[in-house]
C-alpha cells in the first residue's frame, strides 16, 4: 500500500521546497510538479510532491490524519 500525505510549501529553492507537515520540517523534491508557490499544499509520497491540492481538501485529509493517528494538537 502507498501513502501520500499533504503539507504546506513554506519555502522553494531550485527544484526543493520545504514543506510542514502540521509543525515537522521536511525537504520534498518538486520535479514532478509545476507551478508550486510558496502556501501551496502539496500531496507527498517518498520525499517528492506528486500534486497540488486544494487548501480545503489538503485541511480535511491532515484532521482526519490527526484524528485516526490520536493526534490532540488539531
Amino acid at each position: 500500500m502507498c501513502l501520500a500525505v499533504p503539507g504546506e510549501v513554506v519555502a522553494i529553492e531550485g527544484n526543493k521546497a520545504k514543506v510542514s507537515f502540521s509543525g515537522v520540517f521536511r525537504s520534498v523534491d518538486l520535479s514532478l510538479v509545476a507551478g508550486v508557490k510558496v502556501g501551496d499544499y502539496v500531496l507527498v509520497h517518498a520525499g517528492c510532491a506528486i500534486q497540488v491540492v486544494p487548501p480545503d481538501e489538503a485541511r480535511e485529509t491532515i484532521q482526519l490524519f490527526s484524528e485516526v493517528f490520536g493526534d490532540d494538537e488539531h
